[in-house]
């Protein structure tokens, strides 16, 4: 169980490096634009809160990416950086657009749940 948690959660971390690639690098490339469904005039204007974003996206993943690299101690690091990816999800979902709720939050929760699973 464990070897999955740690699946799950290294999916989570590589969903975050994407959207920091997407945030910073491909805001108003058509690749970006087609992601989060924005004109191209909406994307030059927030080019520079989006870049905001996805550093701290980035910050997710590595977060993630340190709790799964920890030999002793990681479970708690990785159950933190899930809790933060959760309400984060879940406050885009809220105040954006529902389908982050699906994107990022849904699939934190499901690593979550292995995670807590694995430690019994």
């Amino acid at each position: 169980m464990k070897k999955a948690a740690n699946a799950l959660v290294a999916i989570v971390a590589l969903e975050h490096i994407y959207i920091l690639v997407l945030e910073m690098f491909l805001w108003t490339t058509p690749a970006g634009l087609r992601a989060f469904g924005l004109t191209q005039e909406f994307a030059e204007q927030s080019a520079v809160l989006a870049m905001n974003q996805g550093l701290y996206n980035g910050f997710l993943a590595a977060g993630l990416i340190w709790g799964l690299l920890r030999k002793h101690g990681g479970v708690p690091v990785q159950i933190f950086f899930l809790a933060c990816v959760i309400v984060a999800g879940v406050f885009g979902g809220l105040t954006a657009k529902l389908s982050i709720l699906y994107i990022q939050a849904l699939p934190a929760a499901v690593a979550l749940a292995a995670v807590l699973a694995a430690r019994r």
